[in-house]
């Protein structure tokens, strides 16, 4: 009986101290409740991708490949040391990419807040944050703004939260794959593009250093010339001084023996009878402007000295003793039946050379 009536007390006991173990494992079970994840935005653009994990889509199916036996937990730490130890160029590249890809992100976001789907997310947001407020923190009110920049930082763990492996996951890669490929093959258009217009600029350099040697030596031949036109001016000046022009007696100065030289052919060829003595004088004048003509035709070659002498009216036939046909009788010589060559100016002045 005694057994009996202390074992009622003694399982009341056990109850009693199993209800009091368990109290504190109810209060703990509220400690390891699930964070709900924030609200996406599918209208918003795509987060961009760091340059690590970037690294791990391009390398995790080329390392399968290769070690097929190994797990996939494996595979991501093996990863990990790859990229550890990856060379900083190596590396850079994809921390380029991955800057490019954050810059792409910030332009299309900023269009994204001005567009109507973003303000509509962002007040369904803020009805939604008003329902689960606390009365203490009813006078507390957030910007749009912060709250975009909550749900990106979301939207930015779930995409790096992604369970490897999964549908997901692979999608995620296969998409990421093609925007690589994508940018290789414009990089490349861009590179031979670079390349022919390098081409073209060597080119067109060459073209223009040939073309300021032809300007340079066409300089030096025209400083060339005005030298002996110069020297040519002082030798008639100093020839023609004693020769005064009939009706005004103008003699020619440096300044105004082309002036000079043209009325003088005028005087000429207008009335060649009436200035028979004068056409003498000037001839005897050629004759002595041996050593200038000579030395400038010698000098410059092909440079029209005859156009000075023509001023004067005077010719050389080669096929009549080397004669000296005046502008009187120029015309009647050349009807002539002697004469069976043209009279040329240029053997004028090689006989004196």
């Amino acid at each position: 009986m005694e057994e009996q009536t202390g074992s009622p007390a003694a399982n009341t006991d056990t109850s009693t101290q199993r209800n009091g173990d368990e109290k504190p494992r109810r209060g703990s079970w509220t400690k390891g409740r699930k964070r709900k994840k924030p609200m996406k935005d599918s209208n918003a653009p795509k987060a961009p991708l760091t340059g690590y994990v970037r690294f791990m889509n391009d390398r995790r199916e080329q390392l399968r490949a290769e070690r097929p036996d190994v797990p996939f937990p494996e595979i991501t730490r093996m990863l990990g040391n790859e990229w550890s130890k990856l060379p900083p160029e190596e590396k850079q590249r994809y921390l380029d990419e991955a800057e490019r890809d954050k810059e792409r992100y910030m332009r299309e976001l900023e269009k994204y807040q001005k567009t109507e789907a973003y303000k509509h997310f962002t007040r369904k947001v803020q009805e939604k944050q008003k329902g689960k407020r606390h009365r203490g923190d009813t006078g507390h009110q957030t910007t749009s703004e912060s709250l975009h920049e909550k749900d990106v930082e979301g939207k930015d763990r779930t995409v790096f939260d992604i369970p490897i492996f999964t549908e997901e996951f692979l999608n995620h890669s296969k998409a990421r794959e093609a925007e690589m490929r994508q940018l290789r093959k414009t990089n490349m258009e861009y590179e031979e593009r670079n390349a022919a217009l390098q081409k073209h600029v060597e080119s067109m350099r060459g073209a223009v250093e040939r073309l300021e040697g032809d300007v340079m030596q066409e300089r030096g031949r025209n400083g060339l010339l005005r030298q002996h036109l110069e020297t040519l001016r002082q030798a008639l000046t100093s020839s023609f001084s004693s020769v005064p022009l009939p009706g005004s007696g103008e003699t020619p100065t440096l300044e105004t023996v082309d002036s000079y030289m043209k009325k003088l052919h005028t005087i000429i060829v207008s009335n060649p009878q009436e200035h028979e003595n004068l056409i003498n004088t000037v001839r005897d004048v050629v004759n002595r402007l041996d050593r200038y003509l000579s030395a400038f035709e010698r000098s410059v070659d092909g440079f029209p000295v005859s156009r000075v002498l023509n001023l004067l009216g005077f010719f050389f036939c080669p096929c009549c003793s080397d004669q000296i046909i005046g502008p009187s009788s120029a015309e009647a010589h050349s009807r002539s039946p002697v004469h069976t060559e043209p009279l040329d100016l240029l053997h004028f002045t090689s006989q004196f050379s």
